[in-house]
């Protein structure tokens, strides 16, 4: 979705701290359930024909959830506090992880995509060179540099609500404010913040295709309203 990281920190010395999911996951492309995961639509397809993402949501991760996340990423979630928006299939594709993982490790990644087929989907932007034109655009425009700071601003707002961890103060991710990297991690502040907060964010969710219109991308658990459990 992107900080993550395998392992307990060091047992001496200062706790590692968890980077971006294409660290974290070894990933140099699409996560594993992501590249075949059915009905994914190609990156340079037009915004979403069948209609918007909803909004966002702040909502106790069920047993249910942390089973449909943990079907998603291929091992059992760490860290997950809440699911921070939901697929219009029902499932979460977003959550909220703490900022210090209950091994110690500070994890800098508040908002985690877990949804394969939208993370092999920002993973075909990257691809496709979407954030070196980014990057460009943020050194050319003071505007959107400004915007984007402001974007920032958000994430460590809100961390920082959450918990106090110093060894991250100041770090959002994505490479914010002044770099462009990890399109998932964009794609997961702009759909748990809503439109108008991370002005990458909202372009990634603009470029690609709905990536629930194949139906759930993994079999639903049962009884998805079960009473929230803790992450």
């Amino acid at each position: 979705m992107t900080g993550d990281a395998r392992g307990a920190p060091p047992a001496a010395g200062p706790p590692t701290v968890a980077g971006p999911r294409r660290a974290a996951e070894g990933r140099s492309g699409p996560e594993p359930a992501s590249a075949s995961a059915p009905g994914s639509e190609p990156a340079s397809a037009p915004g979403p024909a069948a209609g918007s993402p909803p909004g966002p949501v702040s909502e106790p991760a069920s047993a249910a959830d942390l089973a449909a996340v943990a079907a998603q990423l291929g091992r059992p979630p760490r860290g997950t506090r809440a699911v921070a928006h939901r697929c219009p299939c029902g499932l979460p594709d977003v959550v909220e992880t703490t900022p210090r993982l209950a091994d110690g490790t500070p994890f800098p990644t508040l908002y985690y995509l877990t949804c394969p087929r939208a993370t092999a989907a920002c993973s075909r932007l990257e691809s496709a060179g979407l954030m070196r034109q980014m990057a460009e655009r943020l050194a050319a425009d003071p505007e959107l540099a400004a915007r984007y700071r402001a974007a920032h601003e958000h994430y460590l707002t809100r961390r920082e609500a959450i918990g106090h961890v110093p060894e991250i103060a100041g770090v959002s991710a994505g490479g914010m404010p002044g770099r462009v990297k990890c399109l998932h991690v964009h794609l997961g502040h702009a759909l748990a913040a809503g439109p108008g907060v991370n002005p990458f964010g909202d372009e990634v969710r603009e470029r690609i295709a709905p990536w629930w219109t194949g139906g759930p991308c993994v079999p639903p658990a049962a009884g998805l309203t079960d009473a929230p459990a803790a992450g």
